[in-house]
């Protein structure tokens, strides 16, 4: 189940949560849809940190079904690789900025941005695309950047998780994943850096490096109430035990949550249907 718990975009948990209609047991789909997303998004400020940062978003998100170019529950991108065990897309994921929110431990610093993440995405379907309960290992590598601006890159990560998918009982689909975050210095910095001007009696000096950022647990679930309607939650937990980082001034706690939930309303749906593969 392809989940990102993504600050810009409850639209991307809105494709995600439309797994079951994307098996092959429904081939007869409209080649695009859109709709709206709406929920609520409570996010560990970042890894290691002891706030947490919340948003409510009415956002839209569009499924497209083509041939070669493809917008939905599995990704975006081209499918200019794509067997029965083997994919290359595309990936997205992102965060949320504290906003107006001060964090105690960033006192004085800089605030975090929201952030986009994006790049390309190796996928292997373990038991077969097709499985009722598919098991997935995929592999992306994410350019990081504000979401404000995109011309402010904030480093690289890597991201390779075993994930474990429900595609459709009795109305109701889930997911469940395990994973690893990996950023380059660049992004380690953003996160966990004391500069020697931002040094507090509590906050020393700390130079951050690159290598694991955190371990990470995530989950969905999703209910189709009408034809149109639908109702979905996600959920992760971080944890920076043994993380490159763990030992800076600004990881205030080992574990955290991110939770949202949410409704998705398809608005329309195009009379030309999409074509099977």
């Amino acid at each position: 189940m392809k989940r990102r718990l993504l600050g810009i975009s409850l639209a991307c948990a809105a494709t995600f949560v439309h797994a079951d209609e994307a098996a092959p047991a429904k081939p007869d789909l409209p080649l695009w849809e859109l709709g709206l997303a709406a929920g609520t998004l409570s996010q560990q400020a970042y890894p290691g940190a002891d706030q947490q940062v919340s948003r409510t978003l009415v956002l839209p998100y569009v499924v497209y079904r083509g041939k070669v170019l493809r917008a939905d529950n599995e990704g975006a991108g081209l499918r200019a690789i794509r067997t029965e065990s083997f994919e290359l897309d595309v990936s997205f994921a992102g965060s949320l900025s504290a906003g107006g929110k001060s964090l105690r431990a960033r006192e004085g610093m800089a605030r975090l941005p929201s952030l986009v993440e994006f790049g390309p995405v190796a996928r292997w379907y373990l038991n077969g695309r097709d499985a009722a309960n598919r098991l997935s290992f995929e592999v992306p590598v994410r350019g990081v950047f504000e979401a404000s601006d995109l011309r402010h890159h904030r480093g690289m990560s890597l991201e390779p998780e075993l994930s474990l998918e429900r595609r459709q009982l009795a109305g109701w689909s889930y997911g469940v994943s395990a994973g690893l975050l990996f950023g380059d210095r660049r992004l380690g910095s953003m996160y966990y850096t004391v500069e020697p001007g931002e040094v507090l009696p509590d906050r020393p000096a700390y130079a951050a490096r690159s290598g694991l950022i955190a371990w990470r647990l995530k989950g969905g679930v999703s209910h189709q109430l009408t034809p149109d309607l639908r109702l979905f939650a996600i959920g992760r937990i971080d944890s920076v035990a043994g993380a490159a980082n763990r030992a800076s001034p600004l990881v205030r706690q080992t574990t955290g949550a991110t939770v949202g939930i949410g409704l998705t309303y398809t608005l329309t749906r195009s009379a030309a249907r999409a074509t099977s593969d």
